[in-house]
């Protein structure tokens, strides 16, 4: 046997590199890497992403960048929208404040008359209820409006406020806040236009119902452009037009010009092509507007012939 005359030299495992340590805890080496940024990270310090693992820093400026992005997309009008071309929401605000706006003004009749129950007799009330010869006699405009805020006696506005509250609540979902203002109010004028117009000249009306009829014919209207079954919502609208003949006292035609003005406003609101729909619904509401403007001051010029010498 023969050895070679110089052993072979001995070979030295390289050494392995030592790990970094995590940024935010330098003191923990870790193999581990932010997939976003690239910055060492233990294990607590990541968080699982859709690919790979993020930093607890790139997750919060990701999450900050998305909710900055979702705000301009809703401001430039992007968003899910209803078919009336409203936000999607899940809380109804307009509706309660409408309600405690009638009730609060109920209380103050009912304080100003010591009576719940005759709270007409207040003058709170007299100054604001719907008469057609103070309007026409002493350009007393604003009972047109005023009127749909009073109400003869406890069971007057608890029924009308029970049926907003019914009514108001998912019609105010599907149109939003503004939408669904301009369609009560536009049928409240319009019950108090067909009241003036075509009623007694010498006798006082009051109450919401004539906005709140206005919110039944748009959910009629809401229902059949929704392609949903029309039955309940036309029942409904049947029986109350029968209980309004048949019980003396109701006014007849508050609620009918209600229904009419309201029902011709939520075609405009949902039946309105998507492209320049706000300024479709906007210019339908002036138009209703003004045709019950129209009525109002040519009922007001025959009163005038008649009253005044």
């Amino acid at each position: 046997m023969t050895q070679p005359p110089h052993p072979p030299p001995y070979e030295q495992q390289p050494q392995q590199e030592a790990l970094p340590g995590c940024w935010w805890h330098p003191n923990r080496q870790t193999g581990l890497r932010c997939v976003r940024c690239d910055r060492p990270a233990c294990p607590d310090c990541l968080r699982e992403a859709s690919v790979g693992y993020q930093c607890v820093d790139c997750v919060h400026a990701a999450s900050q960048e998305h909710r900055a992005r979702a705000m301009q997309y809703r401001r430039a009008g992007y968003g899910a929208r209803t078919v009336a071309g409203a936000r999607v929401s899940q809380r109804a605000v307009v509706t309660p404040v409408l309600i405690a706006l009638n009730l609060l003004v109920y209380v103050l009749t009912a304080v100003q008359a010591q009576d719940f129950m005759r709270n007409d007799v207040s003058r709170l009330f007299n100054d604001g209820v719907l008469w057609p010869v103070g309007i026409a006699a002493a350009d007393e405009w604003w009972r047109l409006v005023t009127s749909g805020f009073l109400h003869f006696g406890l069971l007057h506005i608890g029924m009308n406020m029970l049926a907003l509250w019914i009514l108001g609540r998912d019609l105010e979902l599907l149109l939003g806040k503004v939408r669904f203002l301009a369609v009560y109010f536009v049928s409240m004028l319009g019950g108090s236009a067909a009241v003036f117009a075509f009623g007694a000249v010498n006798t006082g009306t009051a109450g919401a119902s004539g906005a709140i009829y206005g919110l039944m014919g748009a959910i009629l209207v809401a229902v059949l452009r929704l392609r949903l079954n029309p039955t309940a919502a036309i029942g409904i609208i049947v029986l109350n037009v029968v209980l309004t003949i048949s019980i003396p006292g109701i006014s007849l035609l508050g609620h009918l010009g209600g229904l009419v003005v309201g029902a011709l406003a939520m075609v405009a609101m949902v039946y309105a092509p998507a492209k320049n729909r706000a300024t479709y619904q906007t210019v339908a509401i002036l138009l209703l507007t003004a045709a019950i403007a129209g009525l109002v001051l040519y009922r007001d010029a025959q009163l005038s012939a008649q009253l005044l010498p």
